[in-house]
């Protein structure tokens, strides 16, 4: 098991169905299939020196209702993973459910879009350490990150900027945003917009999300500032190996 540090590594397992998969640009019409059993592949990235697991519940994500507690507590009970997960979360008693079921930290996506007031109110009420707010961004023709909603098929009237200041001015400890537009590609994060993030929100952790295709991506992503960095598709498809992006984390 590897040392506590500031930077930390997010294996992540997105469920469809049951199976590990994994979408391109959040469109389920793409989707690609990587195993038949999640706590398998959470186990073999615990057993290679994982701290955290990042895991989404796709089919709540479209539909509400979450449907990975069971496997949340097959983890809690098998590996020594924390875990920061979300799909569907629709109100408090979702919150509650998660954790109670083991999550150490509820991810909170399109939500803390739509009913910001709900959101800042379960950060206070749960306390910064359990609670992620995901944003996932767009940038549009004048350089301004947008915030679509609904599949990101939606505009939601609100930008990155200014709703990200307004969590991190209520104690927001924990930011994941996605460049939507790199999501599941596999052509690299994009740094500058954390760059970006990690100046405007100071004391907030940023997680790097979407595009990682190369282990210096990890280098890179601690550079930049951010506070971990989400891996999924590189690492399902074996473009390096989960010791190799610690080694590369812990070269600089």
């Amino acid at each position: 098991m590897t040392s506590e540090t500031s930077f930390q590594l997010y294996p992540a397992i997105d469920v469809r169905g049951g199976r590990v998969v994994r979408l391109a640009q959040g469109d389920y019409d793409r989707q690609t299939t990587y195993g038949e059993d999640p706590l398998a592949a959470a186990q073999a990235y615990a057993a290679q020196g994982a701290r955290w697991l990042h895991l989404v519940d796709l089919d709540a994500a479209r539909a509400g209702g979450y449907t990975l507690a069971p496997l949340l507590q097959q983890l809690r009970a098998t590996t020594g993973l924390q875990v920061q997960t979300g799909g569907g979360v629709r109100g408090r008693e979702d919150v509650l459910a998660l954790l109670e079921a083991g999550a150490a930290r509820v991810v909170i996506g399109s939500l803390s879009v739509r009913a910001p007031d709900e959101v800042l109110a379960w950060l206070a009420e749960f306390g910064p350490e359990r609670i992620t707010v995901a944003l996932d961004a767009r940038q549009d023709a004048a350089g301004i990150w947008q915030l679509p909603i609904h599949g990101w098929t939606e505009g939601s009237g609100l930008v990155l900027d200014e709703l990200a200041k307004r969590y991190a001015a209520a104690g927001l400890r924990h930011l994941l945003c996605t460049d939507i537009a790199r999501d599941g590609m596999l052509n690299g994060p994009n740094f500058a917009l954390y760059r970006h993030l990690v100046a405007l929100l100071p004391g907030v952790q940023v997680q790097a999300s979407g595009g990682v295709h190369a282990v210096g991506d990890v280098r890179q992503a601690k550079a930049a500032g951010c506070g971990g960095i989400v891996l999924g598709r590189a690492l399902l498809e074996g473009r390096f190996t989960l010791p190799q992006a610690f080694a590369e984390a812990e070269a600089c």
